[in-house]
């Protein structure tokens, strides 16, 4: 909850210094404020000395991290320290912290009542591989037929390698029901593609057999395909993003 009441003056970022200076100082450094632009500049150590830089805003903001990397040239650490907010600050959002963490960056947040947390250490941090989401760039990059989908769009169905093998068993039963097998001739996934039926463009006839439903033909409409007469829609990967 916060302890800002209507009348009272807006929080400032130097409401913030004498919570850091004190966390600092109980980890045995020197602590100044404002040397040089630099919000908090704290010393440890004989010649030559730890160089701890930390810079103070009340919320976490690009204007936040550039100066912390602006930082990164003059000191050993750069901590940055934000004002501690009940779960809807950035701070709390896992991808600011995986950010700092990659940086090298320190992050406190500070408390009302003045507490400090640490919530990120600076030091250095490589993530791990994850190769799983690497597989799946790859394969739907090198499965997708040209380039259908413009970088940036939002709130618009994506034309996905799933969705263009679906286009292509929708074009392939534009014409009446087809047997899997005949469909599968064109669209090697197409036994998966109809039987799990993610769009609702088909349905089934009876056993083996499928034709197209409205909204398969709505969607023809909306993305037109060649006629599928002949030739393969190539899939080597079987877990294509839908």
């Amino acid at each position: 909850m916060s302890h800002h009441r209507a009348g009272d003056p807006a929080p400032r970022e130097t409401a913030l210094y004498l919570p850091v200076k004190r966390f600092l100082e109980k980890l045995g450094f020197a602590v100044k404020g404002e040397i040089c632009g630099c919000d908090v500049v704290a010393l440890r150590g004989d010649e030559p000395p730890v160089v701890v830089v930390c810079e103070l805003k009340l919320a976490f903001n690009l204007e936040l991290l550039l100066q912390g990397v602006n930082r990164t040239a003059a000191c050993d650490e750069v901590w940055l320290a934000v004002r501690m907010r009940a779960r809807r600050g950035r701070e709390h959002d896992p991808r600011v912290r995986k950010l700092c963490r990659l940086l090298g960056f320190g992050l406190l947040g500070v408390c009302a009542a003045g507490q400090v947390e640490v919530l990120v250490e600076p030091k250095p941090w490589r993530p791990r591989r994850d190769q799983h989401r690497r597989s799946r760039l790859i394969s739907e990059h090198q499965s997708r037929v040209g380039d259908p989908a413009r970088g940036g769009m939002s709130k618009m169905p994506i034309m996905t390698a799933y969705r263009q093998q679906a286009l292509a068993c929708a074009a392939s039963l534009s014409n009446g029901p087809r047997r899997t097998s005949e469909v599968k001739m064109i669209v090697p996934q197409a036994p998966k593609i109809l039987l799990h039926n993610v769009y609702g463009w088909f349905s089934r006839v009876e056993r083996g057999v499928y034709r197209l439903t409205d909204a398969g033909t709505s969607a023809l409409s909306r993305w037109p395909q060649p006629a599928f007469e002949s030739g393969r829609v190539s899939a080597e990967n079987n877990h294509l993003s839908t």
